[in-house]
């Protein structure tokens, strides 16, 4: 994970002074888990996750307010702020600082959005087919949330055949030990993605020793 840090740190910035990197993937692929681990090995970046952009009314219709309360304060090099979406009082609450940190990462399905994409530093993405994903998803979030899961596959599905993020990752971010019912293993190789240069695959291993990390 240091080395793969250390890149994200040499990048030129993307966004203002702020290197923007773009965690992306479907629903349940473990994109929270790896930016968190990513985020603490760049000595703890800020996270955005659109979960806190997002809503129930605009699953993914958040663009605009991404670009306005995030992006372009960012452009100034100012601290942006927003108000996190409370998914269970259905609101936005009180605004919500986020520095213009030298690395940020923006983590959520949609991160590597074409309207974003000019934006981003590097898009990295979780190399977990959808439907392993989504088994995982809904074993996460249990039964009160089976209605909520069936209209997200739909709406997931639609963005994604509308506005794909794959084709523009510069990593593949593939988790070891992956598939329905595998349990959680802090461990995982970076591939070149079908936007990056060809490199040798690296694995990282969260807890292993720093010389061994990617």
């Amino acid at each position: 994970m240091q080395h793969l840090a250390d890149r994200l740190r040499r990048l030129p910035p993307s966004c203002g002074p702020v290197r923007l990197v773009g965690v992306d993937g479907h629903a349940g692929s473990g994109k929270s888990t790896f930016a968190g681990l990513l985020a603490a090995e760049l000595g703890g970046a800020p996270v955005l996750r659109l979960d806190d952009i997002a809503s129930h009314d605009e699953l993914f219709g958040w663009t605009g307010r991404l670009l306005t309360q995030v992006v372009e304060p960012f452009t100034r090099g100012a601290t942006a702020h927003y108000g996190p979406y409370d998914w269970h009082a259905r609101r936005f609450g009180p605004a919500r600082a986020l520095p213009a940190a030298p690395v940020v990462l923006v983590e959520g399905v949609g991160a590597g959005r074409r309207a974003l994409r000019p934006h981003l530093a590097r898009l990295l993405w979780m190399e977990l087919p959808r439907e392993e994903s989504w088994a995982r998803g809904r074993a996460r979030d249990g039964a009160e949330q089976r209605d909520f899961w069936a209209g997200w596959v739909l709406a997931e599905a639609e963005h994604f055949a509308d506005d794909p993020s794959r084709p523009y990752a510069d990593l593949l971010i593939r988790q070891r030990g992956t598939g329905p019912g595998t349990p959680f293993q802090p461990g995982y190789e970076v591939l070149p993605g079908p936007a990056g240069t060809a490199e040798p695959s690296r694995d990282i291993t969260h807890g292993d020793d720093p010389s061994a990390m990617c």
